[in-house]
Parts: C-alpha cells; structure tokens; sequence
C-alpha cells in the first residue's frame, strides 16, 4: 500500500485535489474557520487546552441550571459578557481542581459514590415502592442533560474528589473569637451617608441620536445583529408511548390476562383469631419449656371445657400483654402475617374451634378461630382501564428493538423523506424551526440532544437534505431528522435593525447623560455645602448588614471610601438605572450583638475564612497547573454594553 503512494505521488495528489476543492466549493471558507474557531483553545491547565466548544458547553449548562433553580431570571442577562466570563472561570477552576487531584492520586470510593447518589432527593424520589430504582426514569433524568447514567456518575465522582480536596485545606485553622470579632467588627462597619440618584430614564425623553450615531454604533458592534445559520427541520421521534398508539387489544386477550393475573386483583383471605400465650423462647432452658407447655395443656382443657370464658382466660393467664387486655384478640389477619406454625393453624380451624396447643418460638399457643374474611375479587370492568394500559406498556417494551429497526432502516432506504416511514410506523412528523448548531439553552427533546443536533448540520443533510440516521436521544427514545430549509448566518443590515440600534444607542446615551450631570451635580454640590444640604436630603446609615434596599455594590463602594480627611463624595454606577451622586459623612456606631447574634456572626467569618482559605489554596494550584485564561475580562465598559444588549434584545 504504502509502495503504491510512494510510486503514484502525482494520482494520489489528484485524488486528494479532487476531495478537498469541492469541500470548499460547497462550505467555503467560512466552515473551516467556524470549526477553527469552535476548536480554538480559550484557556489552558496543566498543558491541556479548554476550547470554544468546551466553554460553551459549559455555559449552555450553567444557564440551564440557573433557570431551572430561577425560571423567571431573564435569560438575556445569563448571556452577557461577564456571565459569560465567569462561566469560563468557573470551568478552569474545575479543571485544576480535576488535575490536582489526578495528580495526587485523590479517589472516591463506589460505597461513597452509592450513598451520594442514594441522598441525592430527585433520585430517592425516583425509587419503587420495593426500594429499588427505577432504572428507566433515572436514565431519562440524566438523558435531559446529555448525559448517560455512567457520564453523569462520573462527573458526580468528580466533584466528590474536588470537594474532598479541597476540605482537606479549608477549615483546617482554629480561629480564635477575639480575632473573629475584630475582623466583624470592620466587615459590620456602619457609615452615614446621604445619596441623590440620576435615573437614565429621565433623559431619554430629550435625546435624539442622529443617523450618524447610528451608524457608528453599528459598525463598532455588527457581529451583535449576525444571525446563526438556522435550519427548519422535519423530525420523528419513535418512543414507547408513540409505539403503544399503534397497539389494539382484543378483548380476549385482556380478559384472559386478567384471568391470569386475578390473584393481582383480589383481597386475600383474612382470619381473625384470639390466643392464650404461655411465654418460653426457643433459648429457655428444657425444664422452663416443658413446665410451660404443661401449663398452656391444662388452660386448653379449661378452654375446651367453658369456651365461652375463653376470652377471660386470655385476660387472666395470656403473657402476650398487647392481646391479653382484650381477650386475646388478634383481629384480621391475611397469610404470610404471623409465624408459621401459628399460622397454619389458624388457617385449618374452623370459626369457633379451639386448636390444640401449637409451639413456636416464643412459647405456646392456645388458638381460637373468631371469623373468616373472605377474598373479594375486584370485577373485570373496575381494573379493564388499568389492564389495558398495562398490557400496551408490556407490549410496546416487546416491539420497540423491532420497530427501531424498522426505523433505522427506513430512514436509509428512503433516505429523501420521512413520510414513509412515519406513515408505516405511525409516527407524527414533527416540525421546528430556528434549529442553531449548538443545542439552544433550555432546549427539550431530540434537540437537547447534541449527536442529534450535529447530525442535521452534517453535509448529507444540509446539502442533499437526507434524513439523519435514527440517533438515540433518551431512554428507549430514537429520532431521526430532516433539513427542509437552510439559512447561513448572515449579518443582518442596519436598515433591517435600526429601531434595535436606536434603543441601544439611546439607552447608553441616557446612561452617559445620566452620569455627566452627576458628574457636574457633584462638582457643583462640593462647591456649595449650603446647597449640597438641601438637596442631598435626610442621611440615612448604611452597612453590609443594613442596605436599606440598595445594591451590593452600591454598599461595598461607600464602605470603602477614604473618610481620613473628613467627610468625602464619590460617584456610584448603578447599571442601566443611572449614576448616583454619594456623600459618605461619617462612620457609625453597630449596636452590640446578642450572645445569639455574636455566636452566628463567628461562625459566618469561620465559614468566609475557609472560603478565603480555600481560594488561596486554589490560585496556588492554578499557578502550580499554569493555569492561564486566553481570552481578555470583559471590561467595565464591556459589562455595561453587554447589559444594554440584553436589555434592548
């Protein structure tokens, strides 16, 4: 093989020619520097690289993690710049973790692994009534996040071992409260202040930007409006419940599996007795035993003799003290419920016979049969409904390997549509539009799925428009897919967005004009302490532990300005809502804790200062690890156009 390249240099370079010019002809330039671009590393630990894909992977779960704890959190704002950023930050911090931990050879246990998972309350609730899990719901759970169950124990495992590295650092320094109680005492700081608020909004009304700054605006941030390539999809999805549509019962068949099953269906027998217990366990001695059994002879004679005083017998002699108050009764019982020596019994007496005395472990018995309860069997159109359902689920469990089949290969053999197929096996052709090549966040179903999603960007599906192969998307769950309608991504004219423009220039314009006359307010007031008086208005204290509704960070830059020369102004962003103008007068006094408050106060600084602990130890390991970030912080200025994207979006 390798003689026949060596020999044939100039074919073989004409085969190559002919397999790589057409893929440019058909993709163009732009597929490969989109793959380049989704294999480019943004980050680097211990030598291996974190790409593009990697981090937006990583953020696409985080933002489905953050609505699902938060459904109502705009999910604009979890695509902002610094979102994004700390999504990234979050990821190397895993992986040194993850390194460190491969390199000091840091392990978890199956045992603790099994009794992670067995705590874990979404998958105890998936437990039968048995005990044991229900394999089929557990594997649709961590299908939902493209997962399998061995991938998503894994990534469990993995968090395991970072936690129990890190513990082994954190909280591993006594502090002592007098040291806690000066460090609260300084984090508790209280400070007087007085505060004016410059709200953007309030300027909107008299800016007009001009076509010019439009046009600016546009040309600095076009990749904002480029749309993804997008595809509309006709899809199948074969699942048990699409399987069990097809099913027709007959009516024999459900009334002979009710015949089958009417044990199912059907209360069992019940006995009610009464007994008289002359108490010797299997461990007394023989001489106990036999006096015992002496005894329990001579009451059945009484009992044989008068059964009517059967009951004042038990009252007076029984040893089992829970039934001997009354009488000896026992009430109902079913098979299976008492001992089986007792039992059995029990169940060969007839109401009012008196069994002889029976031994079992804990003594001897005297029995006598009070009543009998018979079996009530449920009628065949009380439980048809429930039959029915049960015998299609069995049923549909048979026939999904074949029916996959039947899916698998008609997608090939009619690879051109999914219309005979879904005609064959009864399936809906479903139809979706705006399908992206990464799965969207908080997608469902097959596109959730990345292998699924992947498929229908392939080349057989966007340029000959093919039915994907059948891809497993979940738990007995096959879909297959077809492009109907293909859209590149394209960056749309700023005629086609300039109302979108215009909000966003409009609403950085407020936020400038809300912040120079803040700027100029500020200057004035500083000048003028009369007027400062006036308008700043009532003081009002401040902490960490009293915001009085205002922003974090609002708190920390007041707690943080320079009293030592006096009372000082600063200026403070408030996002999108403006700038406020800041007179930071004095620091105040904290009230004194309670013994109570004091105690949970120490034990919020020992948890910071494990926190703190903790991070120290982690910068060491990243600079062990060469942990370095390829991508620049999203400035402040960044921050704040990312927030008038999403909030003009």
């Amino acid at each position: 093989m390798f003689d026949f390249v060596r020999n044939n240099t100039k074919i073989m370079m004409g085969l190559l020619f002919v397999l790589i010019i057409p893929s440019f002809v058909l993709f163009g330039l732009e597929g490969y520097t989109r793959f380049n671009e989704r294999t480019a590393a943004v980050a680097r630990v211990d030598g291996k690289d974190i790409t593009q894909a990697d981090w937006d992977a990583a953020h696409r779960r985080e933002s489905d993690r953050l609505r699902a704890r938060n459904p109502e959190i705009d999910p604009r704002m979890l695509d902002s710049a610094s979102a994004r950023y700390a999504t990234l930050e979050r990821l190397v911090r895993e992986r040194v973790l993850a390194a460190a931990a491969a390199k000091g050879h840091v392990s978890v246990s199956d045992a603790r692994l099994a009794n992670t998972l067995r705590a874990d309350p979404t998958i105890a609730a998936m437990r039968n009534p048995d005990g044991s899990l229900d394999v089929e719901r557990y594997k649709a759970l961590v299908a939902a996040q493209g997962l399998t169950p061995a991938g998503f124990e894994e990534g469990i495992r993995a968090d395991l071992v970072t936690q129990q590295l890190v513990r082994a650092v954190t909280g591993s320094t006594p502090l002592m409260p007098t040291v806690a109680d000066v460090a609260l005492s300084t984090f508790y700081e209280r400070r007087e202040i007085k505060f004016q608020r410059f709200f953007a909004g309030d300027f909107s009304k008299t800016l007009n930007p001009s076509d010019a700054d439009l046009q600016a605006y546009y040309d600095a941030n076009a990749a904002d409006f480029r749309t993804p390539e997008r595809s509309t999809v006709e899809w199948v999805l074969l699942d048990l419940p699409a399987i069990e549509r097809r099913i027709t019962l007959n009516e024999s068949d459900v009334r002979a599996y009710y015949d089958q099953n009417k044990d199912r269906f059907s209360t069992k027998e019940q006995r009610r007795a009464s007994h008289i217990l002359i108490a010797a366990d299997k461990s007394a001695g023989a001489d106990k035993r036999a006096a015992a059994k002496t005894k329990a002879e001579e009451l059945l004679a009484q009992a044989r003799a008068n059964p009517a005083q059967f009951a004042e017998l038990a009252r007076k002699n029984s040893q089992d003290t829970g039934s001997a108050v009354n009488g000896g009764d026992l009430d109902f019982f079913p098979r299976g419920a008492m001992v089986q020596p007792f039992e059995d019994s029990a169940f060969s007496l007839k109401p009012g016979d008196i069994s002889d005395v029976v031994e079992t472990d804990f003594g001897y018995h005297i029995i006598r049969l009070t009543s009998i309860k018979a079996p009530v069997v449920q009628p065949f159109e009380s439980v048809r409904a429930d039959l029915e359902k049960e015998l299609k689920r069995q049923q549909s469990q048979r026939r999904y390997s074949e029916y996959a089949d039947l899916l698998t290969n008609g997608v090939y053999e009619q690879a051109d549509s999914l219309k005979p197929v879904a005609e064959k096996l009864k399936l809906d052709i479903q139809t979706t539009e705006d399908v992206t090549r990464e799965p969207r966040p908080g997608a469902k179903g097959p596109f959730a799925n990345a292998r699924f999603v992947e498929a229908l960007f392939s080349v057989d599906a966007l340029q000959n428009k093919r039915n994907t192969e059948a891809i497993e998307v979940g738990a007995n769950q096959l879909a297959a897919g077809r492009v109907v309608k293909h859209e590149p991504a394209r960056t749309r004219p700023l005629d086609e967005v300039r109302a979108q423009v215009r909000e966003r220039v409009l609403a950085k314009q407020s936020f400038d004009a809300a912040r120079a006359k803040a700027q100029a307010q500020m200057t004035a007031w500083q000048a003028d302490s009369a007027k400062a008086a006036a308008a700043m208005g009532t003081p009002v204290v401040i902490a960490r532990d009293a915001a009085q509704g205002l922003p974090s960070e609002f708190i920390t830059t007041a707690l943080t300005v320079d009293l030592s020369k006096g009372p000082a102004w600063t200026l403070i962003d408030l996002g999108m809502q403006g700038t406020a103008v800041v007179q930071v007068l004095k620091k105040a006094d904290r009230p004194a804790p309670t013994a109570a408050q004091a105690g949970q106060d120490r034990e919020q600084y020992t948890r910071w200062w494990s926190g703190a602990e903790g991070r120290a130890y982690l910068d060491s390991l990243k600079e062990r690890m060469k942990a370095k970030i390829l991508v620049p912080k999203p400035s402040a200025e960044d921050t704040v156009a990312s927030l008038v994207r999403a909030a003009t979006r």
